[in-house]
C-alpha cells in the first residue's frame, strides 16, 4: 500500500506586543535602546514613557503610559501615503522604505496614535517597527531585551503557545482608541485610563513637568488637557515630550490658493452656463482661466514647497499608491491644468467655440480640485475637526467665493451683477458655515477642543479677524464697493488658516 508523507506547512507569523503597565517602572531602558538599535537622532523618538500622577496626597500613584507605534491591521498611514513608503508586510509590522519617501507627513496627519515623525538629519517619515530588522533572524526588538521588568513582551499571534497570544486570549487587555477602526497589534494589560487617553490628564501649572519645561517650539502641540478636571481622581501629566503638528501655514496657504484656482475657472463657467454672461466674454475665454492657471501653479509650489523631500516629488504622479488622496488629488490637478492649457491655446489659435467642449471635462475637474482636500483631511483620521460631511461643500463654497472676490478684482466689471451675486451668495453661505464649525456640537471630545481652540483657544485671533473681514466685505461689496472682495479673500485665508491648525492642536498621544 502506497504511504503518503505530510507535507509540512508554514504559518506566516502575526507580530504583535504586549506591554504590561502593572510591571512597568518608567525607567526609559526601552526608550534608550531603541535610540541606540536605530539610531534615532536627538529631539525625535520612536517610543517613549509618559508618567501622569492620579488622585491627591496621600492617596495618590504614578502611572506610566509606553508610546510607539500600534501595528495596525488596517492603518491609515499606510492609506495615507501617497507612495507605499509606509508599507504594511504579510507578518503584520508596519514598516518604511525611506528612499521613496516625498516627506509630504500625511501619514503623521492620519496617525491616531502620534507615533510618526520626521527624522531631522535625513527628512524622511520613520516609526518604531517591532526592530524588524532583529525580528527577521530570529532576535527580540532592542526594547524588549532591555526592559528589566519584562513589562514589553512581542511574539506570535498565531502561534497559540506564545506568551503575548496567551496574554490576549486570557487576560483582560485593551488598546488604544478602539473607536477608530484601526485594529492594533499593541495591547495594553493593566494600563490606567488617564495614560491612554491622551486629554484624559490636565496640564501642569505653568508648563512645569518633572526635570524640565516643555519650551516654546514652533508649531507644537501641548500635552494633555488644558481644562482642570475636578474629580477625586485628578490626574495631572508629570513628564512627557512635545509634539509637533504635521502641516504647518503651507497647508492653509495651499486650501486658499487651490479656492481661488478653482473657482476662477467655475464662476465664469456657471454665469455663462445660466446666461447671465456671453460665452465670448472675456471672464470666460481669458481672464478667468489665466488667473486659475496662475493660482494653480502656485498652488504647486506650495505643495512642494511642504514637502521634506521636494526633490522627490515626481514620485506622486509616478509611483503612485492610489488609495490615498494626496495621488487622487494630484491627478485631478494636473488633469484640470492640462484642460486650462488647452483652453487657453484654443483661444490663442482664434478658435473659441472649443473652449465650450473642453468645459466638460474642465468643470467638473475645476469642481474636484476645489473638494478633493475634504477626502484628504477624512484620512487624518485623528483629526476629529476634519470629519465633517458639510467639508466637501464648503470647500466648493469657498471656491466660488474665492473665485469670484479674485476675478472682482482683477477685472471688476468682467462678471456683471452676475459675479456679485454669486460672491455674496458664497460669502454669506460660508459664514453660516464658519460659524456653525467652530459653534456646533460635536460627537468627540477631540473635535469639541479643536473647536474650543478655533472659537476661543489659541487660533481664535485669526479665526475672528477672519470673520470680521468676511462680514465687513460683504457689507462693503453690497454697497457697491467691488474693493470689498479683498476682504472677503483675506477673511478666508485666515479662516483657513485657523481650520487647518486647529485640527491639529489636540494631544493624540
Amino acid at each position: 500500500m502506497p504511504t503518503t508523507q505530510a507535507v509540512p506547512t508554514t504559518t506566516e507569523p502575526l507580530w504583535a506586543k504586549v506591554i504590561d503597565h502593572t510591571s512597568c517602572i518608567g525607567c526609559h531602558a526601552c526608550t534608550t535602546a531603541c535610540k541606540s538599535e536605530n539610531e534615532v537622532p536627538l529631539s525625535v523618538t520612536r517610543t517613549y514613557v509618559k508618567y501622569v500622577d492620579v488622585g491627591h496626597w496621600p492617596e495618590a500613584r504614578r502611572s506610566f503610559q509606553v508610546t510607539r507605534c500600534n501595528q495596525c491591521e488596517d492603518a491609515p498611514c499606510v492609506a495615507a501615503c501617497p507612495t507605499a513608503a509606509m508599507y504594511r508586510r504579510p507578518d503584520g509590522i508596519v514598516d518604511f522604505d525611506k528612499s521613496i519617501c516625498i516627506g509630504c507627513k500625511a501619514c503623521i496627519a492620519a496617525c491616531p496614535y502620534d507615533a510618526i515623525f520626521i527624522n531631522p538629519e535625513d527628512n524622511s517619515a520613520e516609526k518604531c517597527n517591532f526592530c524588524a530588522h532583529r525580528l527577521d533572524v530570529g532576535l527580540e526588538p532592542a526594547c524588549v531585551v532591555v526592559c528589566p521588568t519584562q513589562a514589553l513582551m512581542v511574539g506570535d499571534m498565531n502561534d497559540p503557545l506564545s506568551q503575548v497570544s496567551q496574554i490576549i486570549n486570557r487576560d483582560a487587555v485593551t488598546v488604544r482608541k478602539p473607536e477608530k477602526g484601526t485594529r492594533p497589534k499593541v495591547f495594553y494589560k493593566g494600563a490606567d485610563q488617564v495614560t491612554l487617553d491622551p486629554l484624559a490628564a490636565r496640564r501642569p501649572d505653568g508648563g512645569l513637568y518633572m526635570w524640565s519645561e516643555q519650551g516654546d517650539v514652533s508649531h507644537q502641540v501641548p500635552s494633555g488637557h488644558p481644562g482642570q478636571w475636578n474629580n477625586s481622581a485628578a490626574a495631572v501629566l508629570s513628564y512627557d515630550i512635545p509634539h509637533r503638528a504635521p502641516w504647518d501655514f503651507r497647508v492653509s496657504l495651499y486650501t486658499f490658493t487651490k479656492s481661488i484656482s478653482a473657482g476662477a475657472y467655475l464662476v465664469p463657467l456657471i454665469l455663462a452656463m445660466t446666461g447671465m454672461i456671453p460665452w465670448t466674454s472675456t471672464a470666460w475665454t481669458l481672464i478667468g482661466p489665466i488667473v486659475a492657471m496662475v493660482f494653480l501653479g502656485l498652488t504647486g509650489i506650495v505643495l512642494i514647497w511642504d514637502l521634506d523631500h521636494p526633490e522627490r516629488f515626481w514620485m506622486v504622479l509616478a509611483k503612485p499608491q492610489w488609495r490615498s488622496w494626496l495621488v487622487r488629488g494630484g491627478f485631478i490637478i494636473t488633469g484640470y491644468g492640462g484642460v486650462l492649457a488647452a483652453h487657453l491655446a484654443a483661444v490663442f489659435i482664434d478658435r473659441p467655440e472649443l473652449t465650450r467642449a473642453l468645459a466638460w471635462a474642465g468643470g467638473p475637474l475645476a469642481a474636484m480640485t476645489a473638494i478633493y482636500t475634504a477626502y484628504l483631511f477624512a484620512q487624518a483620521k485623528a483629526r476629529d475637526l476634519w470629519q465633517s460631511p458639510l467639508l466637501p461643500p464648503h470647500l466648493f463654497i469657498q471656491a466660488l467665493l474665492a473665485g469670484a472676490g479674485a476675478l472682482m478684482l482683477v477685472n471688476p466689471g468682467a462678471l456683471g451683477v452676475g459675479g456679485v451675486w454669486v460672491f455674496q451668495l458664497a460669502l454669506g453661505t460660508h459664514l453660516v458655515l464658519a460659524l456653525g464649525e467652530a459653534t456646533m456640537s460635536h460627537p468627540t471630545a477631540h473635535g469639541t477642543l479643536a473647536a474650543q481652540n478655533m472659537l476661543t483657544g489659541s487660533f481664535s485671533g485669526p479665526y475672528w479677524a477672519g470673520i470680521m473681514l468676511a462680514v465687513a466685505g460683504l457689507v462693503l461689496v453690497g454697497m457697491g464697493f467691488t474693493a470689498g472682495a479683498l476682504g472677503g479673500l483675506v477673511g478666508l485665508l485666515l479662516f483657513e488658516h485657523a481650520y487647518v491648525q486647529a485640527g491639529q492642536s489636540v494631544p493624540l498621544a
